[in-house]
């Protein structure tokens, strides 16, 4: 095996680059123009391929807006029960209809396909552009399928800090209060993409909050499949993940 991922042991896809939000404080900056979807079979073959070498412990399926394409969404997350995967997750915004009928159907969806935690990003930011009627609706049609979901908050500084945005963080949380969902940890914002633009006064330029999504080059234990296949210095199009993984030799 190669001794560079011998530690893997998380998955993570980002499903798309399209978003329903134009968040100020988005780490991947303006998503205007994006489109497109991780081919749902690549990433089920990668899943089977990885979970057959590894004992992965976790997934994750993001975006952008992910429930933009929930088939393939739910197509991962059934692929990762059948692999034997314990926690499998999606973060969304909860907006990516305004139609009842069609968010109920997707939120059925998601609880036959096998996630087991749906986090909500619900705060200032994400806010500004999406409305909170269909994220409310959808979060109680997850609730009545039996889907856990909890709220998960981008903080500014830190979760504790008093500036505005936090403020109107903790007023979008209470807007949740009469569903009862609980409140997870979720994340302070670090400097890049929009947040580095748009936010630059609020951070330290000598100690700027960690990107969480960083690692050791040397001991890889999570691997992020992209939209169009990149993965690792590879690509799920040219390459199969095992060839991709064996052949991963850090820069």
């Amino acid at each position: 095996m190669n001794e560079f991922v011998k530690n893997l042991s998380r998955l993570e896809f980002v499903l798309t680059k399209a978003c329903t939000g134009r968040c100020r404080h988005c780490s991947q900056g303006d998503h205007t123009g994006s489109s497109g979807c991780l081919d749902a079979a690549l990433a089920v073959r990668a899943i089977r391929d990885v979970a057959g070498r590894w004992p992965i412990r976790s997934m994750m399926v993001f975006g952008g807006e992910p429930l933009l394409y929930p088939d393939a969404a739910c197509a991962i997350f059934r692929a990762g029960r059948d692999a034997g995967i314990p926690r499998r997750e999606l973060i969304t915004n909860g907006f990516f209809s305004r139609n009842a009928d069609r968010i109920s159907a997707v939120a059925g969806t998601l609880a036959e396909s096998g996630v087991n935690k749906i986090l909500l990003s619900v705060d200032a930011f994400h806010q500004e552009s999406i409305p909170l009627g269909p994220v409310k609706f959808f979060a109680r049609r997850l609730r009545a399928f039996g889907v856990p979901v909890g709220l998960s908050p981008a903080w500014l500084v830190a979760r504790e800090d008093e500036n505005p945005y936090n403020q109107k963080t903790r007023a979008v949380l209470r807007e949740f209060a009469d569903l009862e969902i609980p409140v997870w940890e979720g994340n302070v914002i670090f400097p890049e993409g929009n947040a580095l633009k748009n936010l630059a006064d609020y951070f330290d330029p000598a100690s700027p909050p960690p990107n969480p999504y960083e690692q050791d080059p040397r001991d890889i234990r999570a691997i992020s499949f992209e939209p169009d296949g990149r993965v690792l210095g590879g690509n799920l199009n040219r390459q199969s993940i095992l060839e991709i993984l064996d052949g991963y030799r850090p820069e």
